[in-house]
């Protein structure tokens, strides 16, 4: 039997796979989330409509992109208070709900050399990927930001740190570059809603619950980058499994052992540059031993996914006529079934 890669540079051999057509579909569905958990599969989170949300004003792209640069300068001089804040805004960190000035507000530093802005104006819904420096080192973080009447009510950081030089990933944040397509337009016939974009975007996850590829729409060379190093479509990777596309690892039904994909949510949509950015919590079990592939091979599982424990995750998706073209994940590992904080 084939041991899979007992460090987390394999999670190439983890995250892959989804479904379209999951997430149910009702009149405000590009206003919700598809949520996984206590409420069965498939159910629906609602949250604000949009005509709620910004019904003091609405907050266009230059606007929600001002409101991030405001978050970072005010992370900067470690001051929550510089901020538009509705009074009871919220702030998580990790999955933890922290008061606003704890954490990295007393630690961050400022930008470092990867920044990806993301905007929705329809939802009020601002975003962030890229890299800090904090206490003097590079850390990379998912952020989104949620605003009404511009003024902000919710802020979700996400942020995979080290104690210096190369992470788990075998990457150092510092050589992590900008990825260009996510930032590029898309024409208007590769467009598509948003309902259809969340609906693809929720395929990537019911793919790695059903351990298949066939029900994931992949553009043939999708490309996947997580904590910074690329896990598909990688020419230089070690390992045969990070040098396969997305849907190709995807075919192999490697992933049993990711035993739920749960908390779904999809808080920002761009149909203009075809992007969802989700938050998800991948957990594994440990009761899976070993998984058959598609190929009639079998793969001992080994540590850590052998025990108990759970990823926290923002993912970042490029849909372009209407199939997956890259995708930007944050990852932190987390206690077994953490709940997100949200």
């Amino acid at each position: 039997m084939k041991t899979l890669a007992l460090t987390m540079t394999a999670v190439a051999a983890v995250w892959l796979a989804s479904g379209v057509g999951a997430a149910e579909r009702t009149p405000a569905a590009d206003n919700r989330a598809v949520e996984k958990g206590a409420a069965g599969r498939g159910a629906v989170q609602k949250v604000p409509l949009a005509t709620e949300m910004l019904a003091a004003g609405r907050c266009d792209r230059a606007c929600l992109d001002g409101l991030t640069e405001q978050v970072f300068t005010a992370l900067a001089a470690h001051d929550a208070s510089r901020l538009p804040l509705r009074n009871d805004a919220r702030y998580t960190e990790n999955g933890q709900t922290l008061r606003l000035n704890d954490g990295l507000w007393e630690t961050a530093d400022g930008l470092a050399n990867y920044t990806l802005y993301l905007a929705d104006p329809v939802t009020g819904a601002a975003g962030f990927i890229g890299t800090i420096r904090e206490s003097g080192r590079e850390a990379m973080l998912a952020l989104r930001v949620q605003v009404e009447g511009k003024k902000i009510y919710e802020i979700e950081a996400v942020i995979a740190r080290t104690s210096g030089g190369a992470n788990s990933f075998g990457v150092n944040f510092a050589d992590v570059k900008a990825e260009p397509l996510f930032s590029e337009p898309l024409p208007a016939v590769q467009r598509r809603p948003r309902e259809q974009m969340i609906a693809v975007a929720n395929s990537y996850f019911e793919g790695l619950e059903q351990a298949t590829g066939k029900v994931t729409p992949f553009e043939p060379q999708c490309k996947r980058r997580e904590n910074g190093m690329t896990t598909a479509n990688n020419p230089e990777a070690k390992n045969a499994m990070g040098k396969l596309s997305c849907g190709a690892q995807f075919d192999t039904g490697f992933s049993p052992f990711i035993t739920e994909v749960r908390g779904r949510r999809f808080p920002l949509v761009d149909e203009e540059r075809g992007l969802v950015f989700a938050f998800i919590s991948f957990d594994h079990s440990g009761r899976i031993k070993t998984v058959q592939r598609t190929d009639g091979t079998i793969a001992k599982i080994g540590p850590p996914f052998d025990t108990p424990y759970t990823f926290l995750i923002a993912e970042l998706f490029k849909i372009r006529d209407g199939r997956i073209a890259q995708v930007e994940a944050v990852i932190l590992p987390t206690p077994y079934a953490m709940p997100s904080g949200w």
